[in-house]
C-alpha cells in the first residue's frame, strides 16, 4: 500500500522564517584513553531532520488535524510530500515534539512541525 500524500487542500510551501534542515548525523564517536576520540560512520542511510511551519486558515488546521490523527494514525505513518529545499517528492514522518497549532490573529494560524525526511 503506498504512503498517504500531503493533502492538496493544505499549503504546499512552508514558511521561510524558522525553516531548518540538517544533514543526517551518521557519525559515532568513541572516547579513547588518551588523545582525540575515534570517529566512524554509523550507516549510510539515515533521516534528515526538518523543522518547518505552514501558515493556514482555521479550516485548514482542521484538515491537518484529521490528516494527522486519522490518515497518519497520530503521526506514526510515513507520508509523501514535496521537500521544501529540493522541491522533489520525498517520504516524511513526523518526529517529536508533535505539531503545534499557533493562532496568528484573525483567521490566520500557523502549524509548527518537526519532520524526518526518510
Amino acid at each position: 500500500m503506498p504512503d498517504p500524500t500531503w493533502p492538496g487542500t493544505l499549503p504546499a510551501l512552508v514558511n521561510v522564517a524558522g525553516f531548518g534542515e540538517s544533514p543526517p548525523d551518521q557519525a559515532v564517536e568513541t572516547p579513547t584513553d588518551a588523545g582525540p576520540g575515534k570517529s566512524r560512520r554509523r550507516q549510510t542511510g539515515t533521516q534528515r531532520p526538518i523543522k518547518c511551519s505552514i501558515r493556514c486558515t482555521l479550516a485548514q488546521v482542521e484538515i491537518f488535524d484529521a490528516f494527522w490523527l486519522t490518515t497518519l494514525a497520530s503521526g506514526t505513518l510515513n507520508f509523501t510530500w514535496v521537500s521544501p529545499r529540493t522541491q522533489a517528492a520525498k517520504t516524511f514522518r513526523f518526529k517529536k515534539p508533535i505539531p503545534a497549532y499557533v493562532p496568528l490573529g484573525g483567521p490566520n494560524w500557523q502549524i509548527d512541525m518537526n519532520l524526518w525526511v526518510l
